[in-house]
């Protein structure tokens, strides 16, 4: 993880380019089934808004706790590397999800190409 502003940045990219690629296809395919592409854009705005709110997070414990610091740094970031892993799991299974919905929408002819 370099830094936590990065990473938002990063959400903030791929929601906002698979929206766009929503908003693309309801207006140039016919026959596209609207409803399923606008509740994956409202999943979308969610998942965002989740991400960006679990990527402020501290760790629960402070140097004081630790009898030598560098085992409080070792345990710290050992804590939120494991923290970062499971939200970027998290993250990439909910864009997976709201992808394979992108493509239930789009009509049958354009599905087998």
């Amino acid at each position: 993880m370099a830094n936590k502003r990065i990473l938002k940045k990063q959400v903030h990219y791929i929601c906002a380019d698979i929206a766009l690629e929503c908003s693309i296809a309801l207006q140039t395919i016919p026959d596209i089934n609207e409803e399923i592409i606008t509740d994956a854009i409202r999943d979308l705005a969610i998942l965002q808004t989740d991400t960006l709110r679990k990527i402020s997070f501290s760790f629960d414990r402070a140097p004081r706790d630790y009898e030598v610091k560098s085992v409080y740094n070792k345990e710290r970031a050992s804590y939120n590397k494991a923290a970062f892993r499971k939200l970027q799991v998290e993250f990439n299974e909910k864009i997976l999800e709201i992808v394979n919905k992108m493509n239930s929408a789009l009509p049958k002819i354009n599905n087998e190409a």
